[in-house]
């Protein structure tokens, strides 16, 4: 489960890859309902209102998303939601294991073209350095999200997120209470991470959580770094890409991943228990985004309504995962309250990194990973 790059912000406030879909080339369609032109719509007030995006939409017929595993964060019942809503709307699900570097490379390959994806779920970094690509929209619940969540314009809006954690096979292991405790022999080609942290957003998220919990700080990866360096000179660290598959057979039995990942693996794995380190938490959320040549443009805002909806804002919540909307939600009374009770308690200080860091962190992966690795 590879998927994505970087976050947006604090929780506790709160390939050139072809996208293996069929079609000629083609553009996006010219006006949504009332003549309305769907490519340059920022709002449901360009439409009018949700019924006549839901027109537009509904006459594109097709949606195209790229990089949504079904069990990341309940991404297939989310999926299967907006389906049943929209029966008249095709969803073609690509690639869905690439990282938020991929889904860019995915939409330059696919330029012009009706395979092109529409939408993103995607990670700070990327989107950072790609705004270019994507297309302003402000939802309908816009007001709900706080500030700190969403590019001012609505080029990508965070969505879902979680905290940094270690998941293990209690029948094998004890629960670490440090990450020093990952570097004792009992580990030895046991640890991984999920993905490159300079192209995937919760192994970047592994090695911030290093850095904080090894007494450093957010302006500088190093000491992060310097942590999975000693892990893997102690033959602990695996480089295997996490999925349920690994970690029910055992391949993977100690993972660095977001907390509501790590918990999916419960029902493969009895035995996989979750635990986020004592101290300093690691928190972030992903961002959603329309793309700005999206063949697709009804669909894609359509898409981006119905996630920040009260319906799928609850599906993440059934996923383990953490809405952008939840306070709102939370204050009108729409929110899951027995799930919203059921999330484990943020850590009593959480850091995310700022814009800068997240690029200066960025930067100074992509010149050290590799050799601090090998």
């Amino acid at each position: 489960m590879l998927k994505k790059q970087l976050t947006l912000a604090a929780l506790g406030l709160s390939t050139a890859v072809a996208l293996g879909l069929t079609g000629c080339a083609g553009g996006p369609a010219d006006a949504g309902e009332g003549g309305t032109d769907a490519a340059t719509a920022t709002s449901l007030a360009d439409f009018g209102d949700l019924a006549a995006l839901e027109e537009a939409a509904k006459a594109e017929g097709q949606l195209n998303v790229i990089a949504l595993p079904r069990d990341w964060a309940n991404y297939g019942a989310v999926l299967d939601a907006f389906a049943a809503k929209y029966p008249e709307i095709t969803i073609n699900e690509a690639s869905p294991d690439a990282s938020s570097a991929e889904e860019i490379q995915a939409a330059e390959t696919n330029a012009g073209l009706d395979t092109a994806p529409d939408v993103f779920d995607i990670g700070l970094t990327v989107a950072l350095q790609n705004t270019e690509q994507f297309a302003p929209y402000q939802v309908a619940t816009w007001d709900d999200i706080p500030a700190e969540l969403k590019e001012p314009s609505g080029l990508f809006v965070g969505d879902y997120g979680g905290f940094m954690s270690i998941g293990y096979d209690s029948s094998k292991f004890k629960a670490p209470e440090s990450l020093d405790d990952l570097l004792g022999a009992e580990y030895k080609g046991s640890v991984a991470i999920n993905g490159d942290p300079t192209q995937a957003g919760a192994a970047f998220a592994a090695v911030g959580l290093a850095t904080v919990q090894s007494d450093g700080t957010l302006d500088d990866f190093q000491p992060g770094i310097d942590f999975f360096s000693e892990l893997n000179a102690a033959g602990n660290m695996l480089k295997v890409d996490v999925t349920t598959a690994t970690v029910t057979s055992g391949e993977t039995p100690v993972v660095f991943d977001w907390d509501y990942l790590n918990a999916s693996h419960r029902e493969a794995n009895p035995n996989w228990e979750v635990v986020i380190l004592p101290g300093t938490g690691y928190a972030g959320y992903y961002n959603q985004a329309v793309n700005v040549d999206a063949p697709h443009p009804a669909a894609a805002r359509l898409w981006q309504e119905f996630l920040y909806s009260d319906e799928a804002q609850n599906l993440w919540l059934e996923g383990g995962a953490r809405p952008v909307r939840a306070d709102a939600m939370a204050e009108a009374g729409t929110i899951d309250e027995e799930l919203f009770s059921k999330l484990p308690a943020a850590p009593e200080e959480t850091v995310v990194p700022t814009e800068e860091q997240s690029t200066n962190a960025g930067t100074l992966l992509g010149e050290k990973w590799a050799a601090a690795v090998g």
